[in-house]
């Protein structure tokens, strides 16, 4: 059974959480501008995340640039660079808690794909 089988998918090109600074507040750093319209884009589609025992998946579109061979050999496949799968989770839950001390559990993997999104699987 496939990820997307089991959970809700959110058709949302997955953005890390940047190191932001004092001055991100006015200036307008490309990074810290796509995180903030990550931030609105998961707000606006409602993606839901419980306290604990989820398994979120961000699948990572693939760069233009890779011949179809390299993008039907990678499609699924982990995603073993950066960003880190920790900055993908801080932006989720960033995006959706305004303080999110109270989740206390959570799995997170990240994986090729032809377009960008988020499977969200509750347990």
């Amino acid at each position: 059974m496939t990820a997307s089988a089991r959970g809700r998918s959110y058709p949302i090109t997955p953005v890390p959480k940047p190191r932001m600074t004092r001055s991100d507040k006015w200036k307008k750093r490309p990074a810290v501008l796509r995180y903030r319209a990550y931030c609105d884009e998961v707000r606006l589609r409602v993606v839901q995340l419980p306290e604990s025992g989820y398994h979120v998946t961000f699948i990572l579109p693939m760069p233009k640039s890779w011949s179809g061979k390299r993008k039907t050999e990678m499609d699924g496949k982990p995603h073993q660079q950066t960003p880190d799968k920790d900055n993908l989770e801080k932006a989720l839950l960033d995006a959706l808690f305004q303080d999110d001390s109270h989740i206390w559990d959570g799995r997170v993997t990240k994986r090729w794909g032809q377009e960008g999104k988020i499977i969200v699987d509750a347990a």
